[in-house]
């Protein structure tokens, strides 16, 4: 992720940084009407430049010009650097004054408004614009054509440096005063993001421009500005960064890339409610800020198009923007949370906190003051107060305050917009103010205590807290409709010392309303509260109430923002409504923006009150999503009781139906002809809707289960319908015909798992057309039903069989016909896919699935647009928290999968489009479906880069090809062809490139990999039913490059790991009296001979042997071995009477193994 964030911000992340700087520190500073410094956006016109709308194009047709005389140029530059050298410093110091006298002569001609080209240049002059070019071509792909900018009132100059033209280089940019180790820059671990990261031979330009000041003459240092000035309108780019120079908005002016993704995010349905929703822009387009799960949108309401500002990994807490709508500030909460600034202009990510709060918990509050110059934010369980100069680009904060336990937990924070020293912030029982003196580095704070005793009534719990418009006051809103005023005491101007200052004390509280007071906010003259019934209020300075609209929703509001634009003055054309005061003057006030609680915004436009309902969406957690089968539409159910469909190529809204309450929508899907929507609900209902209208096809739904019906599933013919709940029961449905018309009818019921049910799929027989239904569960149980023998009130089973050993199966899939044997892909726990055979379930192979943090918890074929795709299927899959890409067939290869996180606290749901071109998932309690569009190309091309044949498997080892790891199993490998030789036969030996399969499991063992029989049994017949489909021939032998992809794609993913050995020993053992579990010896020695693969007397006694050293030769896996001492050897000396999982595995079998794995899902 911080790689990530570096990339895309670098550039802009300086340029603004040093911006800000100067407006700070620069003499030539504008001062506001409060005394406020402002941020300066303009910079002096430069005549010959020239916008154009894709800076990368125009540097790469200039280089391409470049590249064809590159020959020439390459002649005439080898030799003028033969001739400089012989020349030495008196003729380089005449040919730089002569590139001054042409640069200053250019820069005259710009200044006095004649355009003109230059037609002659000295040759070094041509070699440092081929330098320049060379060096922005290599550097597009991470700086974007952002490049960094000079700034009025600062002298820090570009730093361009090539390799062909090094010395010309260093003497034009007159770094030859400048000492070695001057110019060597440290490169720490981890930059400030607001900068760029530059070779280690390059300066920060501020420093560069701070020793230029320095070290030159000023006449000089103008010609040099002057020269790179000449040059950089020559090469034809802008020295102004993106930021800087945008002034207006562009993101919607962009022209869409090429996809440099596999999976690339193009729309997010569903807002957090939550959060707050901004309006951002309303001069010639209506544009909104609200969040989306981990994601920050930016939504052209008019265009109907979505920018997206990723870059979290983690769900957003907390959302704050600057009061001109220039930069927005985002928080997350969760593992190496971030605070991101953005450039709402562009897009553009300026400036990146890592370590935004202790212990790395998370922001629950955050705020920007009104000149943008500062961030504050509150820490979520740690609560700490932090204010960051972050258009310094600070990685440490300028202050701090930790806040005592009992202040609680603060969910509201804002700045004094007329002070940006001084901020207040609430929790639901303490306001507190802040005052920060900054040249003593402390935060005061003041927080008084209110109870009932206070004003002698309830004040109720806070909601927010602003500062007053007289700014001498502080106003708390309260959920019992009230507002506490408060006095702020700050120390007086003559006081030498702050001894008991500043400090707050209630002097009033006011009872408004009747309804809770859920936002208040200012806006110009006016005190602006929401309430719990959606009444928005007006108030003045005296809290005397001018106007209300509550006729507008009767949901509760949530958030309110006011546009950024003033109100227009009224005319003989306005129809402003009248206030409350006796002489009835028109009520003016700015359009703005209203989120409720039911996940609804609002737009109202005040001159003619005209209420606009932007969008709605679900208000609970989204599970459930299905998209139809050859029309461009996608189902949306939510536990809230709604389903939503939308044209999701228009991204258009088209219908929806809200349920009665205690409905929740937890399944959905579409049977094959598209016209019936199957839907499961949480208490167990089950409905077939129509498509298009939403209304029940039955009369009546159906109510045989008391449990959320997790999975919906139809045949291919569409006469089946099949559930499944949470209480291991699937039930089917089928269509009959009655009184002749088509109506759906319950069939039958069954529990037939013990746990979990993962997944319910139809398929088809194969020698008829009659289909065929199976279910999987976490008790391994893959279970196939006889439809056809199934009658009322009984569901007949055809067949049972155990997937899995020890890890449970997660989720099933048919194969697509790639071969000429048919597969079930089932995928489990331990990161693995198996490919059983449909008629008989034999595991056919065993393969290393997706290992992203987390095991495939659904997967489902990509479909095909036409018949020239057949021979190149893929698989989509989602696991916790990502969505990722397999291109089929599976093999193991780790460069033929990709994964992106989508929902960082849980996906709940997949879907495919009929075409294959979009993937969309469900975020559960996020309340947000996530659309990807699929990028095939880019996969295949990151599978090329990989490598051919064996070489993505060896970068699996340890070592790779040359390590010692290969080099061991090499030897094990050809060893075995020895024993199955005859350790002591005299005869001659056969060396060749195979070994018989009843070897393998001993070399696998020796390797470190211990399978258990079942899991061998498996490996024999993957190897020898490998090409009998084909052939019709069984194999008895494998070489070592196939044995290596069965032992990669067999062994553990993360190698041996205490933690399957502690679960065992939870399960088997007892808490001994140091708290651990454990094993006696006697229930150890029956276990081994009783339970699971057991042993033998025989066979537990030479295994002990062999591990305590007392048969050296081995157990009897050795054919010249013999026991010596296995029928001796005494285990109550040998073992202690308790066994732990430490003891186990360290002193028992000898194994060197890690704690964990980091991985989930072993």
């Amino acid at each position: 992720m911080r790689r990530r964030s570096w990339a895309q911000s670098e550039a802009g992340e300086e340029t603004l940084q040093r911006r800000m700087s100067d407006a700070e520190e620069a003499p030539r500073e504008s001062t506001g009407k409060n005394g406020e410094t402002e941020i300066e956006e303009e910079e002096e016109p430069n005549l010959n430049y020239k916008e154009v709308e894709n800076p990368q194009e125009e540097v790469k047709d200039d280089t391409l010009a470049w590249r064809e005389s590159q020959e020439e140029e390459k002649k005439k530059g080898e030799e003028e650097e033969e001739e400089g050298e012989e020349e030495g410093e008196e003729d380089k110091e005449i040919v730089m004054e002569e590139t001054e006298e042409k640069a200053g002569d250019a820069q005259e001609e710009e200044a006095s408004g004649i355009q003109k080209e230059t037609a002659v240049e000295p040759q070094e002059m041509k070699r440092s614009m081929t330098s320049l070019e060379t060096r922005i071509t290599d550097s597009q792909s991470a700086t974007s054509g952002i490049f960094p900018t000079t700034q009025r009132g600062s002298e820090s100059k570009p730093s361009l440096r090539s390799e062909d033209s090094e010395a010309d280089e260093l003497e034009f940019l007159d770094l030859d005063q400048i000492s070695p180790e001057e110019q060597q820059m440290s490169s720490p671990d981890r930059q400030p993001s607001g900068e760029l990261e530059e070779n280690t031979d390059q300066r920060p330009q501020d420093e560069l421009g701070r020793e230029r000041r320095d070290l030159e003459p000023e006449k000089r240092e103008e010609g040099q500005e002057r020269s790179a000035s000449s040059i950089q309108s020559i090469a034809g780019i802008s020295r102004e960064s993106l930021v800087s120079t945008t002034t207006e908005d562009i993101l919607f002016q962009k022209d869409k890339n090429a996809p440099v993704y596999p999976l690339t995010l193009t729309w997010s349905f569903g807002w957090n409610s939550s959060l707050p929703v901004y309006y951002i822009r309303e001069e010639k387009q209506r544009v909104l800020l609200y969040v989306c799960a981990h994601t920050a949108i930016i939504y052209n309401v008019f265009r109907n198009h979505q920018y997206h500002l990723q870059g979290h990994a983690n769900i957003i807490s907390c959302i704050c923007i600057s009061e001109d709508r220039r930069w927005i500030a985002t928080a997350d909460k969760g593992p190496d949370c971030l605070v991101i600034i953005w450039d709402s202009f562009t897009g553009i990510p300026v400036h990146t906190i890592f370590d935004s709060c202790p212990e790395g918990n998370g922001i629950r509050a955050m705020a920007m003051a009104h000149d943008a110059k500062y961030l504050a934010t509150i820490s979520d369980a740690k609560v700490q107060v932090c204010i960051w100069k972050w258009t310094l680009a600070a990685e440490t904060p300028a202050c701090t305050l930790e806040l005592p336990k009992e202040y609680g937990l603060q969910n509201y924070l804002t700045f004094n917009p007329t002070n940006n020293k001084e901020l207040v912030s609430n929790s639901k029982t303490q306001a507190i103010y802040y005052a920060w003196y900054e040249e003593r580095d402390t935060l005061a704070h003041s927080a008084p205590l209110l109870t009932e005793k206070t004003f002698n009534k309830l004040v109720g719990k806070f909601s927010q807290s602003i500062f007053h418009l007289n700014l001498t006051q502080m106003l708390s809103a309260t959920m019992e409709g009230k507002l506490v005023v408060w006095n702020i005491h700050r120390p007086p101007s003559s006081a030498s010392t702050f001894l008991g200052f500043p400090y707050i004390k209630p002097c009033k509280l006011v009872h408004l309303q009747k309804e809770s007071i859920t936002v208040l906010t200012t806006i110009d003259s006016y005190i602006v509260t929401g309430d719990i019934k959606g009444n928005i209020k007006f108030y003045d300075h005296t809290l005397t109430i001018v106007n209300w609209y509550s006729h507008l929703q009767p949901s509760a509001v949530r958030t309110l923002s006011f546009s950024k634009t003033p109100a227009t003055p009224p005319t003989e054309k306005s129809n402003y409504p009248p206030d409350c005061t006796l002489k009835g003057d028109p009520f003016v006030v700015r359009n703005f923006i209203i989120g409720t609680s039911d996940a609804t915004v609002y737009h109202l436009t005040t001159d003619g009150t005209k209420l606009e309902k932007l969008f709605v969406e679900p208000k609970d957690a989204i599970c459930a999503i299905s998209c139809h089968p050859y029309q461009p539409l996608i189902a949306i159910g939510s536990i809230c009781g709604m389903i939503k469909v939308w044209n999701y190529e228009k991204k258009r809204y088209l219908f929806s139906r809200v349920f009665e309450k205690g409905l929740g929508v937890q399944s959905l899907t579409y049977n094959p002809e598209g016209t019936l929507l199957g839907a499961g609900f949480t208490e167990g209902t089950v409905c077939i809707l129509d498509t298009m209208s939403l209304e029940n096809e039955s009369p009546e739904p159906f109510r045989y289960s008391r449990t959320s019906v997790t999975h919906i599933s139809f045949s291919h013919d569409s006469q089946y319908m099949a559930t499944a709940d949470i209480s291991f029961t699937v039930a089917v449905y089928m269509m009959v015909v009655r009184n002749g018309r088509r109506v759906w009818e319950y069939l039958a019921r069954l529990r037939s798992h013990r746990k979990s049910i993962r997944s319910l799929q139809f398929g088809v027989y194969l020698d008829s057309n009659e289909p065929r239904l199976l279910s999987l569960g976490t008790d391994r149980l893959l279970i196939e039903y006889d439809l056809l023998r199934s009658y009322k009130d009984h569901l007949e089973v055809l067949d049972i069989h155990r997937t899995d050993q020890g890890c449970y199966p997660t989720c099933m899939v048919w194969y697509p016909p790639l071969t000429r044997e048919l597969f079930l892909l089932i995928c489990n726990s331990g990161y693995k896919v198996k490919l059983f055979n449909a008629t008989t379930k034999m595991c056919r192979k065993t393969l290393m699935g997706p290992a992203y943090g987390s095991p495939i918890e659904q997967a489902q074929v990509l479909p095909v647009r036409s018949m020239a795709e057949l021979p190149k299927r893929y698989l989509v899959f989602i696991n916790r928290d990502k969505v990722g890409l397999q291109i089929l067939p599976v093999d193991g290869n780790p460069h033929k999968t990709t994964a992106i996180v989508c929902h960082p606290n849980g996906v709940a749901g997949m879907a495919l489009s009929y075409d294959g071109l979009y993937a969309f998932t469900a975020g559960g309690h996020d309340r947000s479906v996530v659309q990807w569009k699929i990028n095939l190309s880019v996969l295949e091309a990151a599978v090329s880069l990989g490598g051919e044949d064996l070489t993505p498997f060896y970068g699996l080892l340890s070592g790779g090809r040359e390590g010692k790891f290969y080099r061991e199993l090499e030897d094990y490998f050809y060893y075995s062809q020895l024993r199955s030789q005859g350790i002591d036969t005299m005869e001659t030996r056969k060396v060749s490139e195979h070994i018989c399969l009843s070897e393998l499991p001993f070399v696998m063992r020796a390797i470190g990999f211990y399978p258990s029989e079942e899991k061998i049994d498996d490996i024999f017949n993957e190897i020898r039913f490998g090409e009998y489909v084909d052939t019709g021939k069984l194999i008895d032998k494998i070489n070592l490059p196939d044995f290596l992809r069965v032992y990669l794609n067999h062994r553990p993913p993360f190698g041996n790991t205490l933690s399957g050995i502690h679960k065992s020993f939870e399960v088997l053992g007892y808490t001994n009296s140091k708290g651990e579990k454990a094993i006696r010896r006697e229930d150890f020695l029956r276990l081994l001979v009783t339970k699971g693969e057991h042993m033998t007397e025989e066979e537990m006694l030479d295994c002990f042997a062999s591990l305590f050293g007392l048969n050296p030769e081995g157990w009897k896996s050795e054919p010249a071995a013999s026991s010596v001492k296995g029928s001796e050897i005494c285990l109550e000396e040998e073992l202690p009477d308790e066994i732990t999982a430490e003891i186990f595995a360290t002193e028992i079998l000898g194994l060197t193994i890690s704690e964990d794995s980091g991985q989930d899902g072993q």
